[in-house]
């Protein structure tokens, strides 16, 4: 009888711990990875760094943002200097596929057309896309500023912009082979200004809605899936989140208005908030982007796991995964996760411990 009840006890305790302890990443559908492109020089520690930590943390899913970092053809007039070129692209794109990981990529359009006293390269050569030309860049950037300066945007009712953009995000996609692109979309503070000729007084969410359908129209006629931040389609007041990881400039009714065929990174640094939810029910695939708080990632794996154990079935197919973020370059990231690099001064708080508390080797 002791032997039995023992037996019993180890039964009982395998059971807890296994409702205790939320299945690792690699049950998700999406286990994702987003870092910027790696410059030419960089290249071959990147393609390493795939194979090695990427691939055997089940990663299935690499976003890597381009932005101008790539050698255009359809408009070499964009590139940054030094840019990686088609055979480059070629060789992550091999890499990827050898080790089953989807390789989107991203160019930044509407918002983060500017950063600090840079102003990037689509406005920098085609001014007139500018929703706020008026606004002029600083020799010394700071913010607050009295011009609500964060980052400029291109007018998304201007008649030549869009030819342009989908030349790029067409010629992207085709290089890297792509299914889905990433639009970025977010932080987005200047759109329907009343000064812009085009789009001044108009709804605000209608605006930035009616951006989403035209390039998700786009990409859809070439087989292609959009993804954007899920920022402006949450209410920063209603909320408390405020104006970074929500909107304050009355995007977030755009939530209703966006066609449910995309894809929403919600990305929450600071606070596990349970937004994925909120995304699902407005009928949206949603993934849970992190950043440097491993704390709040192990909370946010175990509530997209919590979510996808207890949602209908029909809702259970929207909590789509994880998505680790990294917002320095890629050499600095690499420097970072093999502690080759400068000491930080918080070395918990950082994209590569996160990473790690994530998705584990």
């Amino acid at each position: 009888m002791k032997k039995l009840f023992a037996l019993f006890l180890l039964f009982a305790a395998s059971i807890s711990f296994s409702f205790a302890t939320p299945p690792p990443a690699d049950t998700l559908p999406v286990r994702g990875f987003c870092i910027a492109a790696p410059r030419s020089a960089g290249l071959p520690a990147f393609l390493k760094f795939i194979a090695t930590e990427l691939a055997p943390r089940h990663i299935n899913t690499l976003v890597l943002r381009v932005d101008f970092n790539y050698e255009f053809k359809s408009h070499p007039e964009l590139r940054d200097p030094g840019a990686l070129t088609e055979a480059e692209v070629k060789q992550v794109v091999q890499t990827c596929r050898a080790h089953q990981i989807r390789l989107i990529p991203q160019i930044n359009l509407l918002g983060h057309q500017s950063w600090a006293g840079t102003t990037n390269n689509l406005l920098k050569i085609y001014p007139d896309f500018d929703e706020t030309p008026w606004v002029k860049m600083p020799a010394k950037y700071e913010w607050p500023n009295a011009d609500g300066l964060y980052c400029k945007s291109y007018c998304p009712l201007h008649p030549g912009v869009h030819k342009i953009v989908f030349e790029l995000v067409d010629e992207i996609c085709d290089v890297f082979e792509s299914t889905a692109f990433h639009a970025g979309m977010d932080e987005v503070f200047y759109i329907g200004e009343e000064k812009c000729p085009r789009c001044g007084g108009r709804d605000k969410a209608e605006l930035f809605a009616g951006e989403v359908w035209t390039l998700r129209n786009h990409l859809a006629g070439k087989q292609r899936t959009l993804w954007i931040w899920g920022d402006r389609l949450l209410d920063g007041k209603t909320t408390g989140l405020g104006a970074w990881e929500a909107s304050m400039n009355n995007t977030a009714r755009a939530v209703d208005l966006v066609p449910k065929d995309i894809m929403i990174c919600d990305w929450h640094y600071e606070r596990p908030d349970k937004t994925p939810v909120y995304f699902a029910m407005k009928g949206l695939s949603v993934i849970t982007c992190p950043w440097r708080m491993p704390a709040n990632a192990k909370l946010q794996l175990k509530d997209m796991n919590d979510f996808r154990a207890t949602a209908t079935k029909d809702m259970k197919a929207r909590y789509q995964g994880m998505m680790q973020t990294v917002w320095s370059d890629a050499d600095s990231f690499l420097a970072e996760f093999y502690g080759t690099g400068k000491p930080q001064k918080d070395l918990e708080h950082t994209s590569a411990n996160c990473f790690r508390a994530v998705f584990e080797k």
